[in-house]
């Protein structure tokens, strides 16, 4: 017999506890048992929610100083960048083609891929 989410009518597995579509309690819980659900949509898709053109332009304009690192959140690299110039300009450089080629991960290891984020 098929189960259904009463919150948004997807078919789930008819022991599922919790509706993976929407993260939904299927079922009442007692006083001793919980149900803890993250949902994190970026996860999933592989994409960083930072924005691209905002890495490419601080990459390009600032790159030797990594402010395009502490921006999607590798601080330890970007005060790596800040101490020796982008690691001499040759760091800098490749994180910019990595950047304009939608290779370049954010501290998630999520790739920053959209342009208008």
């Amino acid at each position: 017999m098929a189960k259904y989410c009463s919150n948004c009518g997807k078919e789930v597995n008819e022991n599922a506890v919790i509706c993976v579509n929407c993260g939904c309690s299927l079922e009442s819980t007692s006083n001793n048992q919980s149900v803890n659900v993250t949902i994190n949509n970026n996860t999933s898709s592989g994409v960083s929610p930072k924005s691209r053109l905002v890495a490419f332009l601080l990459c390009t304009f600032l790159g030797g100083l990594g402010i395009h690192r502490f921006y999607v959140g590798k601080t330890g690299t970007g005060v790596l960048w800040l101490l020796t110039l982008g690691c001499l300009g040759i760091g800098s450089f490749v994180d910019w083609i990595m950047i304009l080629c939608g290779s370049f991960k954010d501290n998630n290891g999520l790739v920053v891929s959209e342009w208008n984020n």
